[in-house]
């Protein structure tokens, strides 16, 4: 197989569960979206809000809805 012509008509002759490791083992093969220190820091920051949600000091959800709405009419 030479063309992405003849490797899409091949994979369209795969099973349904070939095909799904096909896909799995592509998006493998993908660079990641951020890099490990993101990833870290995108962590620490969900940590530090959970925290912060546990100990009383998040907004209300409908609070939240009511200034969405509120922004969403301005």
């Amino acid at each position: 197989m030479s063309t992405i012509t003849e490797i899409q008509e091949a994979i369209g002759r795969l099973p349904a569960d070939e095909k799904s490791a096909l896909a799995t083992w592509l998006q493998s093969q993908e660079d990641p979206l951020m890099s490990e220190a993101e990833e870290a820091a995108l962590l620490a920051s969900l940590d530090k809000a959970a925290a912060e949600l546990d100990a009383g000091k998040g907004i209300p959800v409908a609070r939240v809805r009511e200034d969405i709405r509120r922004w969403a009419t301005e």
